[in-house]
Protein backbone atom coordinates (compact mmCIF):
# COMPACT_ATOMS: atom_id res chain seq x y z
CA UNK A 1 0.00 0.00 0.00
CA UNK A 2 2.68 2.23 0.89
CA UNK A 3 4.79 1.98 -2.39
CA UNK A 4 1.04 2.34 -4.45
CA UNK A 5 1.14 5.58 -2.69
CA UNK A 6 4.46 6.56 -3.27
CA UNK A 7 4.34 6.11 -7.14
CA UNK A 8 0.84 7.80 -6.95
CA UNK A 9 2.84 10.91 -5.88
CA UNK A 10 5.32 10.64 -8.18
CA UNK A 11 3.17 10.24 -10.73
CA UNK A 12 0.95 13.52 -9.87
CA UNK A 13 4.58 15.33 -9.39
CA UNK A 14 5.38 14.12 -13.09
CA UNK A 15 2.40 15.42 -14.71
CA UNK A 16 2.56 19.10 -12.77
CA UNK A 17 5.97 19.39 -13.88
CA UNK A 18 4.73 18.15 -16.89
CA UNK A 19 2.22 20.32 -17.89
CA UNK A 20 3.98 23.37 -16.04
CA UNK A 21 6.85 23.06 -19.12
CA UNK A 22 4.87 21.96 -21.66
CA UNK A 23 4.53 25.55 -23.57
CA UNK A 24 6.15 27.52 -26.04
CA UNK A 25 8.27 30.15 -26.30
CA UNK A 26 9.19 30.91 -30.22
CA UNK A 27 7.54 33.79 -32.33
CA UNK A 28 5.01 31.99 -34.79
CA UNK A 29 5.23 34.10 -37.42
CA UNK A 30 9.17 33.06 -37.21
CA UNK A 31 10.48 29.44 -38.56
CA UNK A 32 13.53 27.40 -36.68
CA UNK A 33 14.36 23.51 -35.97
CA UNK A 34 14.11 21.78 -33.07
CA UNK A 35 16.44 23.60 -31.11
CA UNK A 36 13.81 26.50 -31.23
CA UNK A 37 17.05 28.86 -31.64
CA UNK A 38 18.10 31.27 -34.60
CA UNK A 39 13.99 31.76 -35.47
CA UNK A 40 13.67 33.80 -38.87
CA UNK A 41 11.91 34.66 -41.41
CA UNK A 42 11.18 33.07 -44.62
CA UNK A 43 9.28 33.89 -47.47
CA UNK A 44 7.11 31.16 -47.54
CA UNK A 45 6.95 27.24 -46.91
CA UNK A 46 5.97 25.12 -49.93
CA UNK A 47 4.59 21.73 -50.02
CA UNK A 48 6.36 19.42 -52.62
CA UNK A 49 4.00 17.98 -54.98
CA UNK A 50 5.18 16.93 -58.71
CA UNK A 51 8.89 17.27 -60.04
CA UNK A 52 7.65 20.26 -62.29
CA UNK A 53 6.18 21.84 -59.21
CA UNK A 54 10.02 21.81 -57.20
CA UNK A 55 11.29 23.12 -60.72
CA UNK A 56 9.33 25.54 -60.74
CA UNK A 57 9.52 26.75 -57.17
CA UNK A 58 13.66 26.84 -58.20
CA UNK A 59 12.97 28.90 -61.65
CA UNK A 60 10.67 31.30 -59.14
CA UNK A 61 13.90 31.87 -56.69
CA UNK A 62 16.12 32.48 -58.97
CA UNK A 63 14.30 35.02 -60.85
CA UNK A 64 13.56 36.74 -57.69
CA UNK A 65 17.25 35.93 -56.42
CA UNK A 66 15.90 33.68 -53.04
CA UNK A 67 17.75 30.92 -51.39
CA UNK A 68 15.93 27.93 -51.81
CA UNK A 69 15.75 25.07 -47.92
CA UNK A 70 14.81 21.87 -47.91
CA UNK A 71 12.83 20.28 -45.06
CA UNK A 72 11.37 17.33 -43.67
CA UNK A 73 10.45 16.62 -40.26
CA UNK A 74 12.94 19.39 -39.24
CA UNK A 75 14.59 17.50 -36.56
CA UNK A 76 18.13 18.19 -37.22
CA UNK A 77 18.92 21.12 -35.00
CA UNK A 78 21.65 23.65 -36.65
CA UNK A 79 19.78 25.00 -38.88
CA UNK A 80 20.02 23.04 -41.94
CA UNK A 81 16.25 23.16 -43.24
CA UNK A 82 15.95 26.74 -43.42
CA UNK A 83 17.41 30.27 -44.26
CA UNK A 84 16.48 33.94 -43.64
CA UNK A 85 14.07 34.87 -46.67
CA UNK A 86 14.46 31.94 -48.15
CA UNK A 87 11.50 29.50 -49.48
CA UNK A 88 11.18 26.38 -47.58
CA UNK A 89 10.36 23.35 -49.46
CA UNK A 90 8.55 21.11 -47.01
CA UNK A 91 9.29 17.64 -48.76
CA UNK A 92 6.62 15.51 -46.31
CA UNK A 93 3.93 15.51 -48.90
CA UNK A 94 6.07 14.13 -51.78
CA UNK A 95 5.85 10.68 -50.12
CA UNK A 96 4.57 7.68 -52.70
CA UNK A 97 6.20 4.59 -53.01
CA UNK A 98 7.21 4.17 -57.25
CA UNK A 99 8.16 1.09 -57.23
CA UNK A 100 9.47 -2.44 -55.40
CA UNK A 101 10.54 -5.67 -56.31
CA UNK A 102 10.49 -8.16 -53.46
CA UNK A 103 12.71 -10.73 -55.43
CA UNK A 104 15.27 -8.34 -55.86
CA UNK A 105 14.98 -6.89 -52.68
CA UNK A 106 14.77 -3.33 -53.86
CA UNK A 107 12.23 -0.49 -52.99
CA UNK A 108 11.75 3.07 -55.01
CA UNK A 109 10.03 5.55 -52.87
CA UNK A 110 10.10 9.44 -53.06
CA UNK A 111 12.38 11.47 -50.64
CA UNK A 112 9.17 12.88 -48.58
CA UNK A 113 7.96 9.13 -46.93
CA UNK A 114 8.77 8.14 -43.88
CA UNK A 115 10.87 4.78 -43.00
CA UNK A 116 7.05 4.00 -41.23
CA UNK A 117 5.79 4.16 -44.82
CA UNK A 118 8.83 1.46 -45.85
CA UNK A 119 8.31 -0.66 -43.09
CA UNK A 120 4.80 -1.01 -43.23
CA UNK A 121 4.68 -1.19 -47.16
CA UNK A 122 7.43 -4.01 -47.00
CA UNK A 123 6.51 -6.20 -43.81
CA UNK A 124 4.02 -8.46 -45.78
CA UNK A 125 6.82 -9.80 -48.18
CA UNK A 126 9.04 -10.66 -45.11
CA UNK A 127 11.66 -7.64 -45.81
CA UNK A 128 13.25 -4.94 -43.48
CA UNK A 129 15.13 -2.38 -43.64
CA UNK A 130 18.84 -2.42 -43.62
CA UNK A 131 19.86 0.72 -42.08
CA UNK A 132 18.03 3.71 -40.07
CA UNK A 133 17.47 5.41 -37.24
CA UNK A 134 15.89 4.31 -33.98
CA UNK A 135 12.61 6.04 -34.62
CA UNK A 136 10.96 5.26 -37.68
CA UNK A 137 8.94 9.16 -38.19
CA UNK A 138 12.50 10.19 -40.25
CA UNK A 139 11.80 11.13 -43.80
CA UNK A 140 13.89 9.05 -46.53
CA UNK A 141 15.32 12.43 -48.07
CA UNK A 142 16.05 13.41 -44.48
CA UNK A 143 17.95 10.25 -43.20
CA UNK A 144 19.94 10.58 -46.43
CA UNK A 145 20.90 13.97 -46.35
CA UNK A 146 22.25 13.38 -42.93
CA UNK A 147 23.76 9.87 -43.77
CA UNK A 148 21.90 8.28 -40.72
CA UNK A 149 22.87 5.28 -38.64
CA UNK A 150 21.22 2.43 -36.45
CA UNK A 151 21.34 -0.81 -34.76
CA UNK A 152 22.42 -2.95 -37.41
CA UNK A 153 26.40 -3.88 -36.61
CA UNK A 154 26.88 -4.99 -40.08
CA UNK A 155 25.11 -3.01 -42.83
CA UNK A 156 27.08 0.32 -41.00
CA UNK A 157 26.30 3.91 -42.50
CA UNK A 158 22.93 4.38 -44.82
CA UNK A 159 24.78 5.10 -47.77
CA UNK A 160 26.09 1.53 -47.88
CA UNK A 161 21.89 1.11 -48.72
CA UNK A 162 20.91 3.27 -51.09
CA UNK A 163 21.43 1.99 -54.48
CA UNK A 164 20.75 5.33 -56.36
CA UNK A 165 18.53 8.40 -56.30
CA UNK A 166 17.52 11.12 -58.66
CA UNK A 167 18.46 14.88 -58.07
CA UNK A 168 17.23 17.88 -58.91
CA UNK A 169 19.64 20.00 -59.28
CA UNK A 170 20.39 24.39 -58.82
CA UNK A 171 20.02 24.46 -62.56
CA UNK A 172 16.79 22.94 -62.99
CA UNK A 173 17.92 19.28 -63.92
CA UNK A 174 16.79 16.07 -62.79
CA UNK A 175 20.06 13.35 -62.86
CA UNK A 176 19.73 9.93 -61.35
CA UNK A 177 22.75 9.49 -59.51
CA UNK A 178 24.54 6.43 -58.21
CA UNK A 179 27.73 4.48 -57.76
CA UNK A 180 28.16 4.92 -62.10
CA UNK A 181 26.11 7.80 -63.06
CA UNK A 182 26.76 11.01 -62.04
CA UNK A 183 28.83 9.87 -59.81
CA UNK A 184 31.01 12.29 -58.49
CA UNK A 185 27.50 13.38 -56.52
CA UNK A 186 26.83 10.68 -54.88
CA UNK A 187 29.27 10.87 -51.97
CA UNK A 188 28.73 14.91 -51.59
CA UNK A 189 24.67 14.66 -51.88
CA UNK A 190 24.53 11.63 -49.28
CA UNK A 191 25.44 13.42 -45.80
CA UNK A 192 25.67 16.89 -47.63
CA UNK A 193 22.65 18.22 -45.79
CA UNK A 194 20.43 19.85 -48.99
CA UNK A 195 23.49 21.64 -50.08
CA UNK A 196 23.82 20.06 -53.37
CA UNK A 197 20.01 19.88 -54.92
CA UNK A 198 17.01 18.20 -54.17
CA UNK A 199 16.50 14.49 -53.15
CA UNK A 200 13.22 13.80 -55.46
CA UNK A 201 13.63 9.98 -54.79
CA UNK A 202 15.87 6.72 -53.39
CA UNK A 203 15.85 3.14 -54.63
CA UNK A 204 17.12 1.54 -51.75
CA UNK A 205 18.39 -2.00 -50.96
CA UNK A 206 16.13 -4.34 -48.56
CA UNK A 207 17.17 -6.89 -46.23
CA UNK A 208 14.83 -9.96 -44.77
CA UNK A 209 13.42 -9.60 -41.59
CA UNK A 210 14.03 -11.80 -39.02
CA UNK A 211 13.29 -13.23 -35.69
CA UNK A 212 15.90 -12.10 -33.10
CA UNK A 213 15.80 -12.85 -29.25
CA UNK A 214 16.97 -10.33 -27.09
CA UNK A 215 20.59 -10.72 -24.73
CA UNK A 216 21.05 -8.41 -21.78
CA UNK A 217 24.50 -7.83 -20.34
CA UNK A 218 25.37 -5.51 -17.39
CA UNK A 219 29.14 -4.52 -17.05
CA UNK A 220 31.21 -1.46 -16.18
CA UNK A 221 32.28 1.00 -18.89
CA UNK A 222 35.77 0.00 -18.71
CA UNK A 223 34.96 -3.42 -19.62
CA UNK A 224 32.94 -2.70 -22.88
CA UNK A 225 35.43 -2.09 -26.01
CA UNK A 226 36.67 -5.83 -24.84
CA UNK A 227 33.57 -6.89 -24.78
CA UNK A 228 32.11 -5.62 -27.91
CA UNK A 229 35.15 -7.17 -29.51
CA UNK A 230 35.32 -10.61 -28.47
CA UNK A 231 31.33 -11.43 -27.74
CA UNK A 232 29.33 -9.17 -29.82
CA UNK A 233 31.34 -8.34 -33.05
CA UNK A 234 32.81 -12.16 -33.21
CA UNK A 235 29.29 -13.68 -32.53
CA UNK A 236 27.94 -13.66 -36.49
CA UNK A 237 24.38 -14.97 -34.87
CA UNK A 238 24.07 -11.01 -33.41
CA UNK A 239 22.98 -8.41 -35.72
CA UNK A 240 21.56 -5.39 -33.83
CA UNK A 241 23.25 -3.73 -30.64
CA UNK A 242 22.88 -0.96 -28.92
CA UNK A 243 23.78 0.12 -25.12
CA UNK A 244 22.95 2.61 -22.42
CA UNK A 245 24.92 4.38 -20.03
CA UNK A 246 24.57 5.64 -16.62
CA UNK A 247 23.81 9.13 -16.50
CA UNK A 248 22.33 8.81 -12.92
CA UNK A 249 25.03 10.39 -10.08
CA UNK A 250 25.38 7.53 -7.88
CA UNK A 251 27.10 5.59 -11.44
CA UNK A 252 27.98 8.38 -13.35
CA UNK A 253 29.22 7.18 -16.98
CA UNK A 254 29.87 3.93 -15.08
CA UNK A 255 27.57 1.54 -15.09
CA UNK A 256 25.99 -0.04 -18.75
CA UNK A 257 23.43 -2.42 -20.32
CA UNK A 258 23.99 -4.02 -23.89
CA UNK A 259 21.23 -5.19 -25.45
CA UNK A 260 21.57 -7.46 -28.20
CA UNK A 261 19.42 -8.82 -31.13
CA UNK A 262 20.70 -12.52 -31.92
CA UNK A 263 19.46 -14.15 -34.79
CA UNK A 264 16.56 -16.49 -33.42
CA UNK A 265 16.32 -19.76 -36.31
CA UNK A 266 13.47 -21.62 -34.09
CA UNK A 267 11.29 -18.84 -33.97
CA UNK A 268 8.78 -18.42 -37.25
CA UNK A 269 8.56 -15.24 -38.64
CA UNK A 270 5.23 -15.99 -39.83
CA UNK A 271 2.48 -15.43 -36.97
CA UNK A 272 5.22 -13.24 -34.93
CA UNK A 273 5.61 -10.62 -37.59
CA UNK A 274 2.64 -8.07 -36.92
CA UNK A 275 3.98 -4.18 -37.01
CA UNK A 276 3.62 -3.09 -33.57
CA UNK A 277 2.35 0.35 -32.69
CA UNK A 278 2.90 1.33 -29.35
CA UNK A 279 5.99 0.58 -26.91
CA UNK A 280 5.48 -0.95 -23.62
CA UNK A 281 6.23 1.65 -20.39
CA UNK A 282 6.25 4.79 -22.32
CA UNK A 283 4.04 6.84 -20.09
CA UNK A 284 5.39 5.78 -17.04
CA UNK A 285 8.93 6.60 -18.26
CA UNK A 286 8.37 9.70 -19.45
CA UNK A 287 6.68 11.16 -16.55
CA UNK A 288 10.00 9.88 -15.03
CA UNK A 289 12.11 11.46 -17.44
CA UNK A 290 10.79 14.54 -17.06
CA UNK A 291 11.67 14.38 -13.10
CA UNK A 292 15.23 13.51 -14.03
CA UNK A 293 15.96 17.32 -15.94
CA UNK A 294 15.60 18.82 -12.46
CA UNK A 295 16.63 16.22 -10.06
CA UNK A 296 19.55 14.22 -9.06
CA UNK A 297 17.15 12.01 -7.41
CA UNK A 298 15.17 11.66 -10.25
CA UNK A 299 18.14 10.26 -13.06
CA UNK A 300 18.69 7.76 -10.24
CA UNK A 301 15.48 6.38 -10.16
CA UNK A 302 14.76 6.63 -13.70
CA UNK A 303 18.12 4.78 -13.94
CA UNK A 304 17.10 2.27 -11.36
CA UNK A 305 13.16 1.61 -13.43
CA UNK A 306 15.54 1.71 -17.10
CA UNK A 307 17.85 -1.32 -15.35
CA UNK A 308 14.68 -3.54 -14.37
CA UNK A 309 13.25 -2.99 -17.75
CA UNK A 310 16.76 -4.00 -19.48
CA UNK A 311 16.53 -6.89 -17.24
CA UNK A 312 12.97 -7.86 -18.26
CA UNK A 313 13.71 -8.07 -21.56
CA UNK A 314 15.85 -11.00 -21.47
CA UNK A 315 14.96 -13.88 -23.90
CA UNK A 316 11.76 -11.77 -25.13
CA UNK A 317 11.58 -12.39 -29.30
CA UNK A 318 10.99 -9.60 -31.68
CA UNK A 319 11.72 -9.20 -35.34
CA UNK A 320 13.89 -7.05 -37.07
CA UNK A 321 10.57 -4.39 -38.35
CA UNK A 322 9.44 -4.12 -34.62
CA UNK A 323 13.11 -3.48 -33.24
CA UNK A 324 13.11 -0.73 -35.74
CA UNK A 325 10.05 0.76 -35.53
CA UNK A 326 9.86 2.90 -32.34
CA UNK A 327 6.71 5.40 -33.15
CA UNK A 328 6.86 7.54 -29.95
CA UNK A 329 6.83 11.17 -30.19
CA UNK A 330 10.36 11.47 -30.91
CA UNK A 331 12.69 14.92 -29.06
CA UNK A 332 9.39 16.22 -27.75
CA UNK A 333 10.12 18.60 -24.55
CA UNK A 334 8.98 22.06 -25.07
CA UNK A 335 9.78 23.62 -21.50
CA UNK A 336 9.77 27.88 -22.27
CA UNK A 337 13.34 29.12 -22.17
CA UNK A 338 14.88 25.20 -21.94
CA UNK A 339 14.93 22.30 -24.50
CA UNK A 340 16.47 18.72 -24.73
CA UNK A 341 19.44 18.65 -27.25
CA UNK A 342 21.42 16.09 -28.97
CA UNK A 343 25.29 15.68 -29.65
CA UNK A 344 26.96 12.73 -30.96
CA UNK A 345 30.32 11.75 -30.28
CA UNK A 346 31.99 9.25 -32.70
CA UNK A 347 35.11 7.77 -31.15
CA UNK A 348 37.14 4.51 -31.66
CA UNK A 349 36.32 1.54 -30.40
CA UNK A 350 39.92 0.93 -28.75
CA UNK A 351 39.70 4.81 -27.82
CA UNK A 352 35.90 4.10 -25.72
CA UNK A 353 37.10 4.07 -22.06
CA UNK A 354 39.60 7.10 -22.47
CA UNK A 355 37.14 9.40 -23.80
CA UNK A 356 34.28 8.21 -21.52
CA UNK A 357 36.89 9.15 -18.38
CA UNK A 358 38.02 12.53 -19.74
CA UNK A 359 33.77 12.76 -20.82
CA UNK A 360 32.97 12.81 -17.45
CA UNK A 361 35.42 15.15 -16.10
CA UNK A 362 34.58 17.24 -18.42
CA UNK A 363 30.79 16.89 -17.89
CA UNK A 364 31.24 17.59 -14.03
CA UNK A 365 33.64 20.10 -14.47
CA UNK A 366 31.28 22.78 -16.57
CA UNK A 367 28.18 21.21 -15.03
CA UNK A 368 26.56 20.43 -18.01
CA UNK A 369 23.09 18.26 -17.92
CA UNK A 370 23.22 15.24 -19.46
CA UNK A 371 19.61 13.59 -19.34
CA UNK A 372 20.54 10.33 -21.50
CA UNK A 373 23.35 8.81 -23.48
CA UNK A 374 23.10 5.54 -25.96
CA UNK A 375 25.81 4.04 -27.26
CA UNK A 376 25.72 2.44 -31.52
CA UNK A 377 28.49 0.88 -33.61
CA UNK A 378 29.50 2.43 -36.68
CA UNK A 379 31.71 0.23 -39.15
CA UNK A 380 34.79 2.29 -41.12
CA UNK A 381 33.22 3.72 -44.19
CA UNK A 382 34.47 7.08 -45.77
CA UNK A 383 32.73 6.58 -48.74
CA UNK A 384 30.50 9.73 -48.03
CA UNK A 385 32.56 12.95 -48.44
CA UNK A 386 31.50 14.15 -45.24
CA UNK A 387 31.62 10.60 -43.48
CA UNK A 388 31.95 10.54 -39.68
CA UNK A 389 32.87 7.05 -39.54
CA UNK A 390 36.69 6.94 -40.12
CA UNK A 391 36.95 3.59 -38.02
CA UNK A 392 35.49 1.33 -36.42
CA UNK A 393 32.83 3.62 -34.28
CA UNK A 394 31.03 3.55 -30.97
CA UNK A 395 28.79 6.63 -31.41
CA UNK A 396 27.86 8.27 -28.10
CA UNK A 397 24.18 9.80 -28.91
CA UNK A 398 23.77 12.79 -25.62
CA UNK A 399 20.47 14.31 -24.89
CA UNK A 400 21.25 17.43 -22.92
CA UNK A 401 18.89 19.84 -21.27
CA UNK A 402 20.14 23.69 -21.94
CA UNK A 403 18.84 26.60 -21.51
CA UNK A 404 17.63 28.50 -24.72
CA UNK A 405 18.95 32.39 -22.96
CA UNK A 406 22.21 33.43 -24.62
CA UNK A 407 24.20 33.58 -21.22
CA UNK A 408 22.94 29.75 -20.78
CA UNK A 409 23.54 29.17 -25.03
CA UNK A 410 27.11 30.60 -23.96
CA UNK A 411 27.82 28.64 -21.07
CA UNK A 412 26.72 25.35 -22.75
CA UNK A 413 28.61 26.26 -26.66
CA UNK A 414 31.64 26.39 -24.06
CA UNK A 415 31.48 23.23 -22.48
CA UNK A 416 30.80 21.26 -25.51
CA UNK A 417 34.11 22.81 -27.19
CA UNK A 418 35.74 21.53 -24.25
CA UNK A 419 34.11 18.13 -24.75
CA UNK A 420 35.05 18.47 -28.83
CA UNK A 421 38.13 19.18 -27.61
CA UNK A 422 38.72 15.52 -25.96
CA UNK A 423 36.70 14.07 -28.55
CA UNK A 424 39.54 15.10 -31.09
CA UNK A 425 41.99 13.92 -28.83
CA UNK A 426 40.73 10.43 -29.09
CA UNK A 427 40.37 10.27 -32.81
CA UNK A 428 37.09 10.96 -32.72
CA UNK A 429 33.97 13.10 -34.79
CA UNK A 430 31.03 14.53 -34.24
CA UNK A 431 27.98 14.42 -36.07
CA UNK A 432 26.63 17.43 -38.00
CA UNK A 433 22.79 17.29 -37.91
CA UNK A 434 22.91 19.18 -34.14
CA UNK A 435 23.78 22.65 -33.01
CA UNK A 436 26.76 24.76 -34.24
CA UNK A 437 28.48 24.45 -31.12
CA UNK A 438 31.48 23.14 -32.61
CA UNK A 439 34.30 25.52 -33.26
CA UNK A 440 35.58 26.15 -37.24
CA UNK A 441 38.76 24.76 -36.46
CA UNK A 442 37.07 21.76 -34.64
CA UNK A 443 34.54 20.91 -37.84
CA UNK A 444 37.43 21.42 -40.01
CA UNK A 445 39.64 18.80 -37.69
CA UNK A 446 36.50 16.34 -37.61
CA UNK A 447 35.71 16.51 -41.36
CA UNK A 448 38.99 16.77 -43.45
CA UNK A 449 37.44 16.83 -46.67
CA UNK A 450 35.54 20.05 -45.49
CA UNK A 451 37.17 21.93 -48.44
CA UNK A 452 36.95 19.28 -51.27
CA UNK A 453 33.07 19.45 -50.30
CA UNK A 454 32.40 23.19 -49.96
CA UNK A 455 34.25 23.27 -53.73
CA UNK A 456 32.12 21.27 -55.13
CA UNK A 457 29.51 23.04 -53.34
CA UNK A 458 30.88 26.13 -55.92
CA UNK A 459 30.59 23.76 -59.07
CA UNK A 460 27.41 22.71 -59.10
CA UNK A 461 25.39 25.39 -57.15
CA UNK A 462 27.50 28.84 -57.89
CA UNK A 463 24.94 31.14 -57.10
CA UNK A 464 23.85 29.41 -53.83
CA UNK A 465 20.38 28.35 -54.69
CA UNK A 466 20.44 26.38 -51.84
CA UNK A 467 21.07 27.66 -48.91
CA UNK A 468 21.13 26.72 -44.79
CA UNK A 469 22.91 27.62 -41.65
CA UNK A 470 25.06 25.00 -41.90
CA UNK A 471 26.61 26.41 -44.96
CA UNK A 472 26.87 29.92 -43.22
CA UNK A 473 28.17 28.57 -40.02
CA UNK A 474 31.04 26.19 -41.28
CA UNK A 475 31.92 26.94 -44.87
CA UNK A 476 35.16 29.29 -43.63
CA UNK A 477 37.47 31.43 -45.98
Amino acid sequence: MKKRIVLLLLTVLCLVNYFQNNTIDQDPYLISDYSRLRPVKVTRVAQGREEQQLQEILQEARKKHLTVSIAGQRHSQGGHTYYKDSIVVDMRSYNRILSFDPMKKIIRIQAGATWKDVQDYINPFGLAVKTMQSQNIFTIGGSISVNAHGRDIHNGSLIKSVESFRLLTADGRILNVSRTENKELFPLVIGGYGLLGIILDVTLKLTDNEMYKLAIDEMDVSSYSTYFKEQVKADPDIHMHIARISVAPESFLKEMYAINYVLERNAPLKGNDQLKTREEGVIPTKLMFNLSRSFGWGKNALWSMQKSHFEGQEGKLITRNNAMRSESEFMEFREAGSNDVLQEYFIPVQEFEGFVDDFRTVLKAENLNLLNITVRYVNHDEESTLSYAKDDMFALVCLFNVPLSEQGQNKVRKGIQKVLDRVIEHNGTYYLPYIAYPRLDQFQSAYPKYSEFFQKKEQYDPDHLFMNYFYMDYKGD
